[in-house]
C-alpha cells in the first residue's frame, strides 16, 4: 500500500530527513525478530526533533500510521508497520548526549545500542544494568518502549527501574518532557511510567536519559548441570537465604537449547543435563571467599560437580543471548514470554511440557529463572491455529498459576488480545483512555498492545 502521490509529496515537503519508498530498499523495515512481515509504505530517519513533530503533524493530516523502530529485535511484532504505515528509523539516533558521571546519568538517542553504551560507560567505572539477551543489537529507545530485562533484571530490576527522563513527540505533535534527574520525586502521578513500556503507542522518544550504577570489580560466570529431580519452588529460596551470595543473574537452559547453542555459536556448555546459568558479583579481593561461600550454598541446594567458569560473565551472556537464534535454526518458530512467582515455578514447567504433550509440539525452555520468567520455545508454524491455541493455553496456564503473560518481550500484536486477562476490563478502558489523549489519532503503532476491535477481551477469540 505505497503512499498517495500528494501525500508522498507533502511528506519530502514537510520533513528534512530521510525519506525512502522504494519497495526493494523498504524490506529491511519489513520485519523484526517475530513471524510477522509487512512492507511499509515508507520510511522516514528524521533529521532531529523538530524533524520528528513536522512528520507527526504530517501523519495526522494524511492518517498515515507512524511505527518507531530501532534495532528490529522485538519479539512480538512490535516493530511490525501496519498496512500502510511509516517506519520512522531511530537507528541513526545513536549519540551520547550527555555523561554526568559525579549523579550516575546519562542522556542518549533512542538509537544506541545496549551493548555499544556498556562498553562506552565502562571506562568511566559505570554501567547500564538491563542486558537483554539482544543487547547487541538491541536500541535504548527499544529497551525502554518494552521495558527490556536480561539476566541482571534478577539483581538490578528491568529498564523501568532504571529511565529518569524522556523526551518524546506526542500523537498530537506536542513536545513533552517526563521525569527528573534526581533521585526521587514526589510531584504526582508517574507520566514517565505511562511511557516506558508503551511501546510506540503513546509517542516517539527522542531521547532518554538513564540512571546508572557503578561497575564491580569482578562479574564471573558459572554454569552447573541440574539435577533431574530439582525442585525449583524449593531450590531458589536455599540459593538466595541470608547472607546470600551476590547474585546478580539466575539462569536456565534446557538441554536440547544448549546443545543448539552449541552447534550454533561454537559454545563450550555441559550438554548432558538442563543448566543453572549464575552471575557472581565480587570485589576483587574477595572473590576466592565469596567462590567458596557459593560453592557450599549450590551443595545445600542439591548441585554437585565443578562448575563451567567463564572470568568475564559478559562472554556467557553474550552466548546465552544467542538462544533464541539458535532454536529457531532447528526449528522453533513461536518464542515465548511468561512468568509466575517462584512457589509456582514447578508448576509452571510441568504444564509447559504438558501442553507441548497435548498439542503433540515440540518445546524448549530457558530464562531468567531468579525472576520466574520462562521463555518457551515452540516447533510449529507460527500463523498456523494450532500456534493460536498453544499460545493461549500458555497464557491460561500462566494467569492461573499467578502469573504474567508477558515478562519483558512486551505485548505487540500477538498478545494484545490477551491483555484484558493481565489488566481487567476496567483496567484496558483506562489504558485506552490514556490513548486517547497522547494520540487522539490513533495514528502510533495501531494494532500494538490494545485489544484490536472485534476481540472478546480475554478470551483470544474473535
Amino acid at each position: 500500500m505505497p503512499l498517495s502521490r500528494d501525500a508522498s509529496e507533502a511528506l519530502r515537503a514537510e520533513v528534512v530527513g530521510t525519506v525512502t519508498e522504494e519497495p526493494e530498499a523498504l524490506t529491511r523495515f519489513a520485519s523484526d525478530a517475530s513471524h510477522l512481515v509487512q512492507l511499509p509504505a515508507a520510511a522516514v530517519a528524521p533529521r532531529d526533533r523538530d524533524d520528528v513533530q513536522r512528520l507527526v503533524v504530517w501523519a495526522r493530516r494524511w492518517r498515515v500510521p507512524l511505527v518507531s523502530r530501532g534495532g528490529g529485535s522485538s519479539l512480538d511484532g512490535e516493530s511490525v508497520p501496519p498496512p500502510g504505515g511509516v517506519v520512522v528509523d531511530f537507528s541513526g539516533w545513536d549519540a551520547i548526549v550527555e555523561l554526568v558521571d559525579g549523579d550516575r546519568w546519562v542522556r542518549v538517542g533512542p538509537g544506541v545500542i545496549n551493548r555499544e553504551l556498556h562498553r562506552t560507560l565502562a571506562s568511566h567505572g559505570l554501567f547500564f544494568p538491563p542486558n537483554p539477551g539482544s543487547w547487541t543489537t538491541s536500541t535504548i529507545g527499544g529497551n525502554t518502549a518494552t521495558n527490556a530485562s536480561g539476566p541482571r533484571s534478577f539483581r538490578y530490576g528491568s529498564t523501568r527501574a532504571w529511565v529518569r527522563g524522556l523526551e518524546v513527540v506526542l500523537g498530537t505533535g506536542e513536545l513533552l518532557h517526563v521525569g527528573h534527574r534526581t533521585r526521587k520525586a514526589s510531584t504526582g502521578p508517574d507520566l514517565l511510567g505511562f511511557l516506558v513500556g508503551s511501546e510506540g503507542t503513546l509517542g516517539l522518544f527522542t531521547e532518554v536519559c538513564l540512571a546508572l550504577a557503578p561497575v564491580p570489580e569482578r562479574r564471573i560466570g558459572l554454569v552447573l548441570p541440574v539435577p533431574e529431580d530439582l525442585s525449583f519452588r524449593a531450590t531458589i529460596p536455599r540459593l538466595l537465604a541470608s547472607p546470600a551470595p551476590a547474585f546478580s543473574a539466575i539462569e536456565y537452559l534446557d538441554r536440547a537449547t544448549a546443545a543448539a547453542l552449541n552447534r550454533f555459536a561454537s559454545g563450550r556448555l555441559p550438554e548432558e543435563s538442563a543448566l543453572l546459568l549464575l552471575e557472581l558479583e565480587s570485589a576483587r579481593a574477595d572473590e576466592d571467599r565469596d567462590l567458596e561461600r557459593v560453592a557450599r550454598r549450590l551443595v545445600d541446594s542439591g548441585f554437585s560437580g565443578d562448575p563451567v567458569v567463564y572470568p568475564d560473565a559478559d562472554q556467557l551472556w553474550t552466548l546465552r543471548g544467542q538462544s533464541g537464534d539458535a532454536i529457531e535454526g532447528e526449528g522453533v518458530r513461536i518464542h515465548e514470554d511468561v512468568a509466575v512467582p517462584w512457589s509456582r515455578l514447578d508448576e509452571l514447567f510441568e504444564g509447559t511440557r504438558a501442553l507441548a504433550a497435548r498439542h503433540d509440539v515440540p518445546v524448549r525452555l530457558f530464562g531468567h529463572l531468579g525472576d520466574g520468567n520462562l521463555h518457551p520455545g515452540f516447533v510449529l508454524d507460527p500463523l498456523s491455529d494450532r500456534a493460536h491455541a498453544v499460545r493461549r493455553d500458555l497464557v491460561l496456564l500462566t494467569k492461573r498459576l499467578g502469573g504474567t503473560l508477558s515478562a519483558e518481550h512486551g505485548v505487540g500484536s500477538l498478545k494484545a488480545r490477551y491483555l484484558a486477562l493481565e489488566h481487567g476490563e476496567v483496567g484496558v478502558s483506562v489504558l485506552e483512555a490514556i490513548k486517547r489523549r497522547f494520540d487522539p489519532d490513533g495514528i502510533l503503532n495501531p494494532g500494538k498492545l490494545y485489544p484490536p476491535p472485534g476481540v472478546a477481551l480475554g478470551t483470544g477469540a474473535s
